[in-house]
């Protein structure tokens, strides 16, 4: 993915990544209802995505089925990286550092963090 994707578009981009094909009028039904957004909205939002090649479209009768061509996985991977990439000079441990710093670290992130630092190394 060479484009990045707005916020508003991501959560369309999540409905389509938990239920797809959706029309977009069932897309619309179910964006969370505090967006407080109408159903031209949301296909503003599908046109947009569509231009930027992440979803696809198929016709069906007198509508449009949407679905994701990005993996959500692979969405998440590229965000993750261009974030390190930005603020921590693409190293995992300043991020980490900044984070346990500021106390956002629990005591159960960090025995998760052990557990899986222990997988990686056996």
């Amino acid at each position: 993915m060479t484009e990045r994707i707005s916020d508003a578009e991501h959560t369309v981009m999540e409905v389509l990544w938990d239920t797809s094909p959706l029309s977009a009028q069932e897309v619309a039904e179910r964006v969370p209802t505090e967006r407080g957004w109408s159903a031209n909205t949301v296909k503003t939002l599908l046109g947009r995505l569509l231009a930027k090649n992440v979803i696809a479209h198929k016709e069906e009768g007198r509508r449009y089925l949407y679905r994701p061509l990005v993996e959500r996985a692979d969405y998440v991977a590229g965000e993750s990286r261009r974030l390190m990439d930005r603020l921590f000079g693409g190293k995992l441990t300043p991020l980490v550092a900044h984070l346990a710093e500021r106390d956002e670290i629990t005591d159960q992130d960090i025995a998760e963090i052990e557990a899986l630092l222990k997988d990686l190394k056996s």
